[in-house]
């Protein structure tokens, strides 16, 4: 059976069955399994009697239809009983992902009074009277709303509100479990931009920042613009800024196991929408050699026409030769590839007219812009955004720290300072002694992760310019500010 993708967590299933009480039974389960493409990763025996084993299978596939392909396989096995199917992540997912707990006991009377009537009528006068106290004596200290609208989920399109609140609720678990925020999913019923811009700006009181998720391009960035405008608390997509943290942080890392500056390397960038348009202004920022940007109406250079504002910046501040070919003769040569787009895109082949010691970020998920695989035979370092590849460069080791930092701070807006400190704190996390090939990002699960992002976060709230960027002359004049970049899906 041919299997081209994957398999992941993602599409793990457990399978009950029973199967003979002979020592050859369990051998011929796993071998099945393994010869339909899937990986097994757990086996447990959950009965028995004279006759039979019943075992629960554990397996990661591929896709439902690889999963049903594998249940099939096993099915027409002599002698083997399948009981019974579980989709692990849909069972995960049953009644929810996250809940609200109180932080205060009300044991009693007393306790009662105080957290609520009358007592607390006094904490509202108090407000009242100086609203700053809001951060000091309310949620809003440490809260963050998830606001979507669902017309971007992932890389499924526009599913609506009910639909990306899976989504939504993983984010806020992530939040909590990672920065210790306490955020909340809000997902809204209309996806007109005036709507959205004022029903954020209306619940803004009871939140100490806002997270931008899964918004269509272009609305989300005038969304964000306009919201940056009229609140005093940090506005942060993190579809734009979350990735372009996160992608720098990496490749500082892995030039510094090739050995080579940024200054000095051409990178090509498939997907011009908001993570790559975020990306390419964040290195720029940072004075790279030069970017070619490539999206769906080909590498953006000056006299290419019909482009958006957006695009035509691009065109006109990348791409110093104006390559105007294809995605495989943009790559050939370049020391870098960062794919923000969609799956398959390359080979293994167009990897190998890459310069000595290329570096291939390969980001699209579940299925990459490259096979990981592949790219290895002839990249010096390889990353892609999935969780069971060496270097996955994940969003989670941006956000919650970035989060944390800024309610902390007390910080009204997220800058571009912020950025760069955070992308500085999560390479250095990994130590110049310790990166190598497949090390260039921490684990999400690095408990140093967030405390340092936090910590270089609230330094640059507190200190604005303490990170500054290089110099002008390292990169184009008249770049916008990155936490208000535009762009257009790929």
């Amino acid at each position: 059976m041919a299997i081209t993708r994957l398999p992941s967590a993602g599409f793990s299933i457990t399978i009950r069955i029973a199967v003979p009480a002979d020592a050859s039974s369990i051998g011929r389960l796993t071998t099945c399994v393994g010869e339909a493409g899937a990986i097994v990763t757990a086996l447990d025996v959950v009965d028995s009697d004279p006759n039979h084993v019943v075992v629960d299978l554990t397996c990661d596939t591929a896709d439902a239809g690889h999963a049903d392909q594998v249940v099939q396989a096993l099915t027409e096995l002599d002698g083997v009983d399948v009981r019974k199917v579980s989709d692990r992540t849909f069972l995960l997912h049953l009644g929810g992902k996250i809940e609200v707990t109180p932080k205060v006991a009300l044991r009693n009377r007393d306790e009662l009074s105080r957290a609520y009537t009358p007592g607390v009528a006094r904490v509202c006068q108090a407000i009242a009277e100086n609203p700053a106290d809001a951060r000091r004596l309310t949620i809003k200290r440490n809260t963050v709303a998830v606001v979507s609208d669902g017309s971007a989920v992932l890389g499924l399109g526009n599913l609506g509100p009910a639909a990306s609140l899976p989504v939504m609720e993983g984010k806020a678990a992530l939040f909590k479990r990672f920065g210790g925020v306490d955020a909340w999913p809000v997902v809204l019923d209309t996806q007109d931009t005036d709507e959205i811009v004022n029903i954020v700006r209306a619940i803004a009181p009871a939140y100490g920042g806002i997270n931008l998720e899964d918004i269509a391009a272009p609305r989300c960035f005038e969304i964000e613009a306009r919201l940056r405008d009229l609140l005093d608390i940090p506005v942060f997509h993190d579809d734009q800024h979350g990735t372009a943290i996160c992608v720098l942080a990496a490749l500082t890392n892995a030039l510094r196991v090739v050995g080579k500056n940024l200054s000095d390397v051409r990178v090509v960038v498939s997907g011009a929408g908001a993570a790559g348009t975020a990306i390419m202004k964040l290195l720029l920022r940072q004075g790279v050699g030069d970017i070619v940007a490539y999206d769906r109406q080909g590498a953006l250079h000056r006299g290419l026409t019909g482009l958006n504002p957006a695009w035509q910046w691009l065109a006109e501040n990348t791409n110093r030769e104006n390559y105007s070919g294809d995605l495989r003769g943009a790559v050939a040569g370049a020391d870098v590839f960062i794919g923000v787009s969609a799956p398959n895109l390359l080979t293994g082949e167009d990897v190998a007219t890459m310069a000595k010691d290329a570096i291939v970020f390969a980001l699209a998920n579940p299925d990459p812009e490259v096979d990981p695989r592949e790219a290895r035979k002839y990249a010096a370092v390889v990353a892609t955004g999935r969780s069971d590849q060496p270097n996955q460069i994940n969003n989670v080791l941006a956000f919650p720290g970035v989060f944390r930092g800024m309610l902390d701070a007390h910080a009204e807006e997220f800058t571009e300072e912020m950025a760069i400190a955070a992308a500085r704190a999560i390479a250095d996390v990994v130590g110049e002694d310790k990166i190598n090939p497949t090390v260039i990002v921490p684990s999400v699960f690095d408990s140093r992760v967030a405390p340092a992002v936090a910590a270089a976060v609230r330094a640059a709230a507190q200190n604005p310019g303490a990170t500054a960027p290089p110099a002008a002359d390292s990169g184009p004049a008249d770049l916008p500010e990155i936490a208000a970049a535009s762009s257009a899906t790929p």
